[in-house]
């Protein structure tokens, strides 16, 4: 869970956010921090929109590099040659 301090400098830098909610990157949340409180933090997106997310998530700098521990798999996978048509 993020820090009070760090919501807090985060929110009086201005710092462009990216909230990261699972392992897919089109599914991240980029923002600025406005408020919050013990459970959640509210993000201004660029549109202008606010959203209430849970602390527990990632939240990082934008311009920093996506943690690979919540990257998708980039091997490709190589379909077997048995399917359930044969029978």
């Amino acid at each position: 869970m993020i820090s009070e301090e760090q919501l807090d400098q985060y929110r009086v830098d201005s710092t462009l956010l990216r909230v990261i909610r699972d392992v897919s990157p089109t599914n991240d949340v980029r923002g600025i921090v406005v408020a919050w409180d013990d459970e959640t933090v509210l993000i201004r997106k660029k549109n202008r929109r606010v959203v209430k997310l849970a602390r527990g998530y990632v939240y990082q700098p934008y311009e920093n590099e996506r943690p690979p521990a919540f990257m998708l798999p980039q091997e490709t996978i190589t379909p077997d040659d048995l399917s359930d048509d044969a029978e």
